[in-house]
């Protein structure tokens, strides 16, 4: 019954805080363009979709004490159940705590999801709707492409990959796909979307690596005696893992496997990772947390589908040119490098689910 009266009481708040919001005048010098292909399925979303298009100049701040006030909830449920334990009310506060921590759980996922918009909007590149809404005639065209901006948030190392990955995705669906002639495209949407996310999870993984090798060469400046892989692979790791790798004889492993510095030219980015070890690389590819893989799914189900679900009837191919399968798949590398800053972002203030 207290629960409920909370988030009765915290509805209201918000909903008092969404009028505000949604009165206000947004600046007509700003890019208004927030739209996105997943909609948010709790209050906390809405309302900074809301304030996102009004009063973007408070967003930040608004998604911070969001997530604050979301942690401090689940904080106090989990130290209730601690001064319990052991006694009658032991199953109950578990339970409560089990609650809280799936009630928020949505809510920290939209939180993630209008952050990573949010980084969209702020380099002024709209987000490509559900595709449904774009497709005339089995025929898909983006226009602008917004190529340049989508480039700009990389560096020249990274980019480089990410082209060189665009140019073989690109050649993949023209040589598997129906031809029809050198400048267009067929492709059906499931395999479409297991492209996108895939290139997703490239942007990810390739924004890991980027961080990764900025410690690499600072350490290398540095002289620190550790041998730098194995110092990073501690870095990503988590202690209890640690522990458990130790107990079994995992530490002997990374040591071994690590590859001296004069195999690789550690200031190319490139040839930085030509040295990663198969460990490393999984390292570097996997996703931190269970919240950030639900996102892949879910944003990329809301592009090609709805709920969840692709119908049969709707998996017909698409025509594209190369151009607009680009644009695509440069805002799935983009999405996956803003999700790993938002992750890295959010789990400081929530600690986030391990995936």
């Amino acid at each position: 019954m207290q629960g409920n009266i909370l988030n009765w009481k915290s509805k209201c708040a918000t909903k008092k805080l969404w009028t505000t919001a949604a009165g206000a005048k947004p600046d007509g010098s700003e890019f208004e363009s927030v739209d996105a292909p997943l909609e948010p399925q709790t209050w906390e979303g809405s309302f900074l979709c809301g304030l996102l298009k009004s009063q973007p100049h408070i967003f930040l701040v608004a998604a911070a004490k969001q997530l604050q006030e979301l942690s401090n909830q689940r904080e106090d449920t989990l130290n209730r159940w601690e001064h319990s334990i052991g006694s009658k009310g032991d199953c109950l506060h578990r339970r409560i705590a089990e609650m809280k921590e799936q009630e928020c759980q949505p809510a920290i996922e939209d939180i993630m999801y209008m952050l990573i918009v949010y980084k969209f909007f702020k380099i002024e590149v709209p987000m490509v709707p559900n595709l449904s809404k774009l497709i005339s005639n089995r025929r898909l065209q983006l226009w602008p492409p917004r190529e340049t901006d989508l480039e700009s948030i990389h560096g020249p190392e990274v980019l480089e990959l990410i082209r060189e990955h665009l140019t073989s995705i690109i050649r993949w669906v023209h040589r598997n796909g129906p031809k029809i002639n050198r400048s267009t495209l067929r492709i059906k949407r499931l395999q479409f979307g297991r492209i996108y996310s895939a290139s997703i999870m490239y942007g990810y993984f390739l924004k890991s690596v980027s961080i990764r090798h900025r410690l690499q060469l600072t350490l290398t400046h540095s002289e620190e005696i550790l041998p730098p892989i194995q110092f990073l692979n501690a870095q990503f790791t988590s202690p209890q893992k640690q522990e458990q790798e130790e107990a079994v004889g995992g530490s002997g492993e990374t040591s071994s496997s690590w590859k001296p510095s004069s195999v690789v030219n550690l200031h190319d980015l490139k040839g930085y990772m030509m040295g990663f070890d198969p460990k490393t690389l999984q390292l570097c590819a996997k996703l931190r947390s269970c919240e950030a893989s639900n996102l892949i799914e879910k944003h990329s189900w809301a592009l090609i589908g709805e709920n969840m679900v692709l119908p049969q009837e709707n998996n017909e191919a698409v025509i594209l040119d190369p151009s607009t399968l680009k644009r695509l798949l440069l805002e799935a590398i983009a999405f996956g490098s803003f999700l790993w800053d938002v992750e890295d972002y959010v789990d400081e203030i929530y600690k986030l689910s391990d995936s």
